[in-house]
């Protein structure tokens, strides 16, 4: 059992499987947001895929100081373990007035995995406020699977979140979350540092599990979103269900006997 304090809690782990991300604001300090802001200015280089995330920045980067700070070092080693690899980096920059939106979409068309997942980060190194559009997340869409950008017509869904944020957020998302980078109608620029963190070790009770039977988690993971209807919700609920039970290795876990319902099978005999 894990018990250090960097660690996310269980009801933060359920909240993640219910939500596909979790938010933390301001956890990154000014001093390192300017550095930061400086380094996307000039260009950050890029990082192949596969590499362990303990050789993939060098030391005095931004970039390795951002994936050690406890909070942040926390959470990736909650959600992906301890030596994830790091599967890509890129900068996104929004241009002042830019008078158009990235459409709706999913990352990685060809992920359908239900039994493990990747990790995104989003690190805001300034203040993004409303007229910077920000990033769109909607929040429990990770794992409804689609193609993409099928999703891309949706121009908004009940629910969603059009994210402001103080300098020095950072975001850990599910690969499969639907997301899109909102116009910038402001004056300024807008910098987000984003990477890929695939795991290396089952994603089986990595975080600290000494809150695992609060009532809080089962409420976290019954949480319902107004973009779906209740009897399409009752599928996410189900999802949520199974990634739970392989979250925590306990395939007996369930809410009101779904997963137990449907897993009935008494004519199969493999």
């Amino acid at each position: 059992m894990e018990t250090t304090s960097n660690l996310l809690s269980s009801v933060l782990m359920a909240r993640f499987a219910a939500q596909g991300f979790l938010r933390f604001d301001s956890v990154v300090p000014d001093d390192l947001n300017a550095v930061a802001m400086d380094a996307m200015r000039d260009g950050v280089p890029d990082v192949p895929y596969g590499v362990p995330l303990s050789k993939a920045f060098p030391p005095d980067s931004f970039a390795h100081r951002l994936v050690t700070l406890p909070v942040v070092a926390g959470a990736l080693r909650s959600l992906v373990g301890p030596e994830p690899t790091v599967d890509h980096i890129a900068v996104h920059v929004r241009e002042p007035h830019e008078g158009s939106a990235q459409p709706l979409h999913g990352d990685a068309i060809i992920d359908t995995r239900r039994d493990a997942f990747d990790v995104q980060l989003m690190y805001y190194p300034h203040e993004v406020t409303a007229d910077m559009g920000g990033t769109l997340l909607v929040p429990g869409s990770h794992l409804r699977l689609t193609n993409e950008s099928d999703t891309g017509r949706y121009q908004n869904l009940r629910g969603q979140i059009r994210l402001t944020c103080p300098a020095g957020t950072v975001l850990f998302l599910h690969h499969g979350i639907w997301h899109g980078g909102r116009r910038n109608d402001s004056a300024q620029r807008r910098y987000m540092f984003k990477t890929r963190f695939n795991p290396t070790t089952p994603q089986v009770r990595l975080w600290d599990t000494a809150d695992l039977d609060d009532p809080a988690v089962r409420a976290e993971l019954t949480t319902t979103f107004p973009w779906y209807e209740f009897a399409t919700g009752r599928l996410e609920v189900y999802n949520r269900i199974k990634l739970w039970r392989t979250l925590t290795g306990d395939d007996t876990f369930d809410i009101d006997y779904w997963a137990t319902r449907v897993s009935n099978r008494p004519g199969r005999t493999a």
